[in-house]
């Protein structure tokens, strides 16, 4: 359900004053500029964990305790490798979005949101 003019109006208001009164807290807030969620790193670090519970379990199934060390340290990088975030800089980025700023999560469902009307109308 999308916001009303006077709502947004509100809103727009209460994020200023915040940005206002305290800047540390609303930039913690916000989202990181330079770095985002990457789903490569998720799918990378998925299937990175998902080999190591399968090497812990054949190694807890053959009783050889290094194939399950091993295992569980690949698992443990796979869970480390999915909750990366990526800086976004570098190879990754497509020419269009270099010179595009960052916007927050919201005003890209915002963004979203008008672009499906505007299609409808």
């Amino acid at each position: 359900m999308p916001l009303s003019e006077h709502e947004q109006k509100l809103l727009e208001q209460l994020e200023k004053q915040l940005n206002e009164d305290d800047p540390k807290f609303a930039s913690s807030m916000g989202s990181v500029s330079g770095r985002s969620w990457s789903t490569r790193h998720l799918v990378i670090g998925v299937l990175a964990t998902l080999a190591g519970v399968l090497l812990l379990l054949t190694g807890v199934w053959t009783q050889i305790i290094l194939v399950g060390v091993v295992g569980f340290v690949v698992m443990g990088a796979g869970v480390y490798y999915a909750t990366m975030r990526s800086t976004g800089v570098g190879k990754g980025r497509s020419a269009g979005k270099q010179g595009k700023p960052r916007s927050s999560f919201m005003s890209n469902l915002e963004q979203r949101w008008d672009e499906r009307h505007r299609g409808e109308s």
